[in-house]
């Protein structure tokens, strides 16, 4: 557990726990303690609403009393507007993010049709080896009109898990953009 009072080397904003959030490597942020008051060493474990009927996972393929929200599922995406406007006939170089709460990342892909024509985008190195990767693809658009982005890991699945309080998404995100 740790106690963090900054947060990229200024101090934590209200709305990020100000002036201390608990955090607990191996659980997701939403888990952790934005607003820490007393603090009590236990040798039990602490059963209330946040850590019983909150912060879990509830549906199809999960414990009657709910699944733990632990490690931050696998993303991708753009960092592009939401159907964003390309000009056509012009090579675009396409920017996003990836993060994983599972260790490095070591390959993301994208697709630029409705078609699973999946290839690999290119790693900034300056992110290689860490959670969190941007990666770049260079895109000519085959014409105007509309077209549907994808960006995943290859370990993503294409649709999302359902749970109840829909936690931990981790879809394949449909991006639209036009071309024109």
């Amino acid at each position: 557990m740790l106690l963090a009072y900054e947060m990229n080397g200024r101090p934590l904003p209200p709305d990020h726990g100000f002036p201390v959030r608990v955090v607990v490597p191996g659980w997701i942020g939403i888990s952790s303690i934005k607003w820490v008051g007393p603090v009590e060493v236990s040798a039990t474990a602490l059963f209330s609403p946040w850590n019983t009927r909150f912060y879990r996972m509830f549906g199809p393929g999960y414990p009657d009393d709910g699944g733990l929200l632990t490690t931050q599922a696998v993303k991708s995406a753009f960092e592009l507007p939401w159907d964003a406007r390309i000009p056509a006939g012009v090579s675009v170089l396409l920017r996003g993010r990836y993060w994983s709460g599972n260790g490095p990342v070591r390959q993301v892909e994208i697709s630029t049709d409705d078609r699973d024509d999946w290839r690999p985008a290119d790693l900034v190195p300056d992110d290689e080896g860490g959670p969190w990767q941007r990666w770049t693809a260079l895109w000519r658009p085959p014409g105007p009109g509309r077209w549907t982005l994808r960006a995943r890991p290859p370990t993503a699945p294409e649709l999302a898990r359902h749970n109840t309080l829909g936690y931990l998404f981790d879809g394949n995100v449909r991006h639209p953009v036009t071309v024109g």
